[in-house]
């Protein structure tokens, strides 16, 4: 029986206009953070933002200095946890000394 429904000519047009209709209400109902990455490449197109390529590069840099200063570190178990360390404190750091600038 809804095999058949599923072949007449109304319900075939209902399923092609209501379709997007639909599925704006699905994506507009599901709660979507904005600030995602996702978001706003999705929204923007752009595909890479500023600030993610200047944290990226900055992790490199980090990641090549400690090659430098200790041979063989990226074998070890702890080495993200180290890479995550530095880029906390430097992030730390950052956010203090612009703090500083705001209330002088």
């Amino acid at each position: 029986m809804l095999d058949r429904l599923k072949n007449l000519k109304i319900v075939k047009k209902l399923n092609d206009s209501i379709s997007p209709k639909l599925r704006w209400l699905h994506f507009s109902k599901n709660s979507i953070d904005k600030s995602s990455p996702e978001y706003i490449k999705m929204i923007s197109g752009v595909e890479d933002i500023q600030t993610n390529s200047d944290e990226r590069r900055l992790e490199a840099m980090v990641r090549e200095q400690l090659k430098e200063e200790f041979p063989n570190i990226e074998n070890m178990k702890s080495y993200e946890l180290l890479v995550d360390a530095v880029m906390h404190n430097l992030k730390k750091k950052q956010l203090q000394a612009t703090d500083s600038l705001d209330l002088e």
